[in-house]
């Protein structure tokens, strides 16, 4: 269901990026060469037509597969309205489809066709790397996010968000924590293939358990407190808290927490474990 980048070409555009950040003005700047490696990124990412179009239609077409399922759940009692379980659900799946599941394909195509190992040699940093590459998915995530946030706040009268610090506060946080989980998940796999099914344990566990398909409001306390600590559901705690306004100190201090100890865990992990050569 994911949006995977082909093998094909690949070698090739992201020696362009390469070269392209060693010369001209325009790339002696962190941000000009990371600008540089994400245009080449997103020129493979608009080659394949299949790719592309799952990645921005699939997270589209979910939400109406939620509706009918949020339809028939009792949500007397938890404060939540159908549209504020959709909406928040929507941007999850935008995060775990557009950015996490496509980057992991992503770091590991570049890697096992010795792209990674390539741009190294030049003036990009790892960091830059790796962000470069993470910017066409996060930007589209971006831009998904946005537009659903839109479309489930008009059909589903769910209206303007009571605290929208808490909703933008759990999209950032969003975007940044899911590159570098991808990027460990990418240690998992030998080619893009399986970086598919390398990401499938994560994506799925988030969906059943990070109040997506089912609110922690109306789960059972223990499995909810367990669910708590997905790296998914801080993001939609937030996010949903900023609709209903019901959030209280408390639990948002919880999820900033667990989401920001997600984030630091796996930028560590990244700079600590993540494979630049390919696996054999």
């Amino acid at each position: 269901m994911s949006a995977t980048v082909p093998a094909t070409g690949e070698t090739g555009a992201g020696a362009g990026a390469g070269a392209s950040t060693g010369t001209g003005t325009g790339t002696t700047t962190a941000a000009g060469r990371m600008a540089a490696l994400a245009r080449a990124e997103l020129t493979l990412l608009g080659r394949s037509k299949a790719t592309l179009a799952a990645a921005v239609f699939v997270p589209l077409t979910l939400p109406f597969s939620l509706r009918s399922t949020v339809d028939q759940m009792d949500l007397k009692g938890t404060g939540l309205s159908v549209g504020s379980v959709v909406l928040p659900s929507s941007v999850g799946f935008a995060l775990l489809f557009v950015v996490y599941s496509s980057l992991v394909s992503v770091y590991a195509a570049r890697r096992e066709e010795l792209v990674l190992k390539r741009l190294r040699t030049g003036e990009l940093r790892d960091t830059e790397i790796l962000a470069g590459a993470a910017l066409p998915s996060v930007a589209i995530g971006l831009a998904q996010c946005l537009v659903l946030t839109v479309a489930c706040s008009v059909l589903l009268d769910v209206g303007a968000p009571s605290a929208p610090h808490l909703a933008v506060l759990g999209l950032l946080l969003g975007l940044a924590m899911w590159p570098p989980l991808a990027a460990i998940t990418a240690n998992f796999s030998k080619s893009v293939e399986g970086a598919q099914v390398a990401a499938m344990p994560l994506v799925l566990v988030s969906l059943v358990g990070s109040g997506t398909f089912i609110p922690l409001q109306v789960m059972p306390d223990q499995l909810a407190s367990a669910c708590e600590l997905l790296p998914l559901t801080p993001v939609v705690t937030l996010i949903r808290g900023g609709w209903t306004g019901d959030l209280s100190a408390h639990d948002t201090l919880g999820a900033l927490g667990t989401a920001v100890a997600w984030i630091v865990l796996s930028v560590f992990a990244v700079r600590r474990w993540f494979r630049w050569e390919p696996r054999r």
